[in-house]
Order: structure tokens, then sequence, then C-alpha cells
């Protein structure tokens, strides 16, 4: 499903994200990254902005609202997202479930 679309200068950046954990970053149409991962990654790749090559890095990632991202040209921040708060939290909540429920599979089991 499409996370966000960036509109910068004369490009469309969008970028995607399964449930699978497969990331999928877009510049017009055409897709210039795809990595799988579970905590979020970072994605590099290159685009044309008004005849020049502009060299790009998008770094997916989980944050206080949920994922967040960065977006960076030529090393410059165009986007930085807040990525202090609940993503230990949530890690640690989805650790406990997990270990909740084996536990509780084991002894229904005897």
């Amino acid at each position: 499903m499409k996370f966000t679309t960036i509109y910068q200068g004369e490009n469309k950046i969008e970028i995607f994200n399964s449930w699978l954990g497969k990331e999928v970053i877009k510049v017009n149409d055409e897709i210039v990254s795809s990595k799988y991962s579970v905590f979020g990654t970072d994605h590099t790749f290159s685009m044309m902005d008004n005849g020049i090559e502009s060299h790009c890095k998008i770094n997916i990632g989980y944050g206080i609202n949920g994922i967040v991202f960065d977006f960076y040209k030529n090393e410059r921040p165009i986007i930085e997202s807040p990525r202090a708060g609940c993503g230990f939290i949530f890690w640690l909540i989805l650790l406990v479930g997990f270990i909740v429920g084996v536990a509780v599979n084991l002894l229904t089991r005897g």
C-alpha cells in the first residue's frame, strides 16, 4: 500500500510499504529501490532534477507516530520525522505478547 508521496521539483517520489515488509520507492512511476525489512531500512537512489543528477536517501523506520521516514537529497535533509517514543514500546509489547501466547499454548496442552 502507498505510504506517502513527495513532490520534489519535477519529480514524484512514492513510498510503498507492505504488511510482509517489502518497501518500494518509485520515482515518476519507476522503481528505484526495493527491499524487505522488519524494522525499516535505508534506500539510496539517484534522480534527475532540472537536468542535474541528485543523489537521494530515504530512511524508513518506526517512531512516535508509527512508520516514519527521512528524505535526504545530496546529503541535505528535506524531510526529517521524529523517531523518539513508542518504537521501543511497540516492539516490547509485541515481544511480551508473543511470550504470553507461547506460554498459554504450552500450559493448555498439558
